[in-house]
């Protein structure tokens, strides 16, 4: 059996932009792309902390040392700009792989520059 888990996250985001007239995605600062392991075109979840909003879209890598949070097309409605946001992925593994995964989270200061980067330490001793 697979199960969906928690991948990474950037936490507390700022949005920089919202771009109602743009197709659609998030595009992001690939400092922080990189930083929490999101692929281009990767599936990500946004929260908006807010609104309380949660929405799905796909990333987009953007200038490198931008600090670019932009909410493109129908997402655009979702959050303002200074918003701050969560925004997480999540991957299938086996209950084993599972078991030995460690999240990463990326924190970020209200520029969206990298303040910390750590894997979360995982609760042990279930089974």
């Amino acid at each position: 059996m697979r199960l969906t888990a928690f991948k990474s996250k950037i936490h507390r985001a700022t949005v920089t932009e919202a771009d109602l007239n743009y197709e659609g995605s998030v595009t992001i600062d690939a400092d922080l792309m990189d930083a929490a392991e999101i692929l281009p075109n990767e599936q990500v979840q946004i929260l908006n902390v807010n609104n309380g909003e949660r929405f799905d879209t796909y990333a987009i890598r953007g200038a490198r040392g931008s600090g670019i949070i932009c909410l493109n097309g129908p997402a655009a409605r979702l959050a303002h700009v200074g918003d701050p946001v969560i925004i997480l992925t999540y991957a299938q593994m086996e209950r084993e792989e599972l078991l030995r995964h460690v999240p990463i989270v990326v924190t970020v200061d209200s520029k969206n520059r990298i303040r910390r980067s750590e894997d979360v330490p995982w609760p042990r001793g279930r089974s």
